[in-house]
């Protein structure tokens, strides 16, 4: 009886361990306030998005939540002004999916705010299909819609150096791949609807991410905007709200453990927009509030080239 009650305090032990160590993570620890400045945060309606506007609203800064949905981004907005305390926060309509509502919106914020700060590319999600314009619909979403709004809002962020931007990708990359032809083809990064072929689409969305940052930084070298990449962690969120009832079944019991609180999943992102010192590490990828080197393929040069010029091509701007 005593062998099985020590055995039940080690495993209750080490749970709690990995639970309140390797789950909960590194907390952002800069300190910086931010009145006077302007952010802007996609799909800022639910989940870590709306987690880090209301860390960004308490440290004064002007908040812009970008949602897709009217409906929920303004109920979004009372309840971020409500738990940071600010009325500087604002509503504007942006859907990732449409390059219209793309153009509409960089339209919108540059006749209306005169600054942008912080651009934190926070939206994302798990779900195969086309847009309006005919992209699939996770590389259109996580990677295209993302592309054009930052070089739409370079401009504003040049004239507010030094300024920043945070694009969340995810550790999935390390299991992505980018098929060119498919994508010169069908406009999408792979056609097959299975949870696993899902999962690959998924995952070469996130390394588009990965490498669209690195080119970024490359070109963004003689100014004072910098911009890095980051994995969230495994976050108990909305990102699967689309996917299939036995998917989020079997899911279910290993979010409630392993994934992280949007509190805690949050930190990398507060900890790239804010953290002072790190300017030097321009176009890198970050975990736990910490940098991390990655694979060969998320840094490489002529990829990250081809996808931008790509890029340029599928969202009008070539």
């Amino acid at each position: 009886m005593s062998t099985l009650l020590l055995v039940v305090g080690v495993i209750l032990g080490v749970a709690y361990i990995y639970r309140h160590v390797v789950v909960k993570g590194k907390q952002c620890t800069s300190k910086t306030k931010l009145h006077g400045k302007t952010v802007i945060v996609t799909g800022s309606n639910t989940g870590i998005g709306k987690t880090t506007a209301i860390d960004l609203a308490k440290r004064g800064a002007r908040v812009i939540l970008a949602c897709r949905s009217k409906q929920r981004g303004e109920a979004a907005l009372e309840e971020v002004k409500k738990e940071s305390g600010s009325n500087q926060v604002v509503f504007m309509p942006l859907d990732l999916g449409s390059l219209k509502s793309v153009h509409s919106f960089a339209e919108t914020f540059l006749k209306s705010e005169p600054r942008l700060d912080i651009l934190i590319n926070n939206a994302g999600i798990y779900l195969q299909g086309r847009t309006e314009d005919g992209l699939g619909m996770m590389f259109g979403i996580n990677h295209i819609g993302h592309f054009l709004l930052t070089n739409l809002l370079l401009d504003r962020l040049k004239e507010c150096e030094p300024s920043r931007v945070v694009i969340l990708s995810s550790m999935a990359h390390n299991f992505g791949k980018i098929d060119f032809d498919c994508l010169n083809t069908h406009k999408a990064l792979g056609l097959g609807t299975s949870s696993m072929e899902l999962l690959q689409v998924y995952s070469d969305s996130k390394l588009c991410n990965v490498l669209f940052t690195h080119e970024l930084a490359k070109r963004l070298q003689e100014t004072k905007v910098t911009c890095y990449s980051l994995h969230p962690g495994a976050i108990n969120s909305e990102l699967t709200r689309n996917a299939g009832s036995v998917f989020k079944m079997l899911l279910k019991p290993v979010t409630v453990f392993f994934f992280k609180n949007t509190v805690q999943g949050a930190q990398t992102t507060l900890h790239c927009a804010l953290q002072e010192g790190i300017e030097h590490l321009n176009g890198r990828y970050f975990s736990n509030c910490t940098v991390k080197e990655v694979y060969a393929k998320a840094k490489d040069d002529a990829a990250a080239k081809k996808l931008w010029e790509l890029s340029e091509r599928l969202s009008g701007l070539a």
